[in-house]
């Protein structure tokens, strides 16, 4: 059974990733892909591979919206077809590079690795928060499996331990009420709920002593691994009308490289202070987890891993069931 599944929406890149009138080589489910920014504004997504002797795309040039291959001169349309030959001959038909259906929506380039036919952009999850102004859009790339960069999303109790000086809820996720939900969507929230706790630390300066909060994180998932989070915080007892910051929501979206590595899609404001913290929590706190969670379980399957699970497991274990389901839905249909 494949470990992707093929009939969804990827996220490639973020758009400015891609040079105006140029190209981005990147490593996509375990293969490489050339994603071209063209003259009408638009993308075109090749495998990096030149058809006649495999020598990278993206080592070439972009012409004329026709990309052209560095060894022997062929060009390749939009559509991976040969349309420009060199040599005094038409261009050889049966010469083709593979091309991937992309999508340019909410800042972000969508890539759907499997039948076109069933490429229907009206799949993508509603990311458009991430249009919002005064944002900064950036990647990482975490030496994990994307089932376990999610994990890390879907459970945010080890905030109270990796996050203390950062994103930390002061102890409050231990009274909080958690529910896992599945909406019209296919989305799956895993949201905690805490009324009239301590303040995080972050938010103490905002408030008098001994002022109590309401506080929320709802995390929301889409398969395979599109992640959006949600966080309020306003006075207690004011049935969250009273906020003490704008409630907050950041996408962590999440793209296999490899079988064991991800990329990592987030946002955070566009201020060198922000930046620093996005870095503290994901590079310094979280990625040294996750890598060392993969490193602990190598080549092994998660289940025959045998994990031990909790109940704050719960929005996890249903993500992965998600995409179980989904595969092995694939894997009878390609059968």
């Amino acid at each position: 059974m494949s470990d992707y599944v093929r009939n969804l929406w990827y996220l490639a890149a973020w758009d400015h990733e891609v040079p105006e009138a140029g190209m981005l080589s990147r490593r996509l489910l375990d293969e490489t892909w050339l994603i071209a920014n063209l003259s009408d504004g638009t993308y075109a997504m090749l495998a990096d591979r030149c058809p006649h002797r495999f020598v990278p795309l993206s080592k070439g040039r972009l012409q004329g919206d026709v990309i052209h291959c560095p060894y022997h001169g062929l060009g390749f349309d939009r559509t991976g077809a040969c349309v420009h030959n060199p040599f005094p001959a038409p261009p050889p038909a049966h010469v083709r590079a593979r091309a991937m259906p992309l999508v340019h929506r909410h800042r972000g380039l969508w890539f759907w690795p499997g039948d076109p036919e069933r490429a229907d952009p009206a799949l993508i999850p509603d990311f458009a928060f991430v249009e919002r102004e005064g944002m900064q859009r950036s990647r990482l790339v975490i030496q994990g499996h994307y089932e376990l960069v999610t994990d890390n999303l879907m459970d945010l109790t080890h905030a109270e331990f990796l996050h203390v000086t950062s994103f930390g809820v002061n102890g409050s996720i231990f009274m909080g009420r958690q529910s896992v939900v599945a909406d019209e969507s296919g989305a799956i929230w895993n949201n905690w709920d805490m009324e009239a706790v301590n303040p995080p630390m972050w938010a103490a300066p905002m408030l008098g002593q001994g002022d109590r909060v309401d506080q929320w994180l709802h995390m929301r998932w889409h398969a395979p691994a599109a992640m959006a989070l949600t966080v309020g915080l306003a006075r207690a007892g004011t049935r969250r009308t009273e906020m003490v910051v704008p409630q907050m929501v950041n996408p962590h979206i999440i793209t296999p490289e490899t079988r064991t590595s991800s990329h990592y899609f987030y946002d955070h404001e566009a201020t060198p202070e922000a930046e620093a913290l996005a870095r503290q929590v994901f590079v310094e706190e979280d990625e040294p987890m996750i890598e060392a969670a993969q490193a602990a379980l190598g080549d092994r399957d998660f289940w025959e891993a045998r994990p031990a699970i909790l109940e704050t497991d719960a929005g996890a274990i249903r993500a992965r069931r998600r995409l179980m389901q989904l595969r092995r839905a694939e894997t009878v249909v390609a059968a």
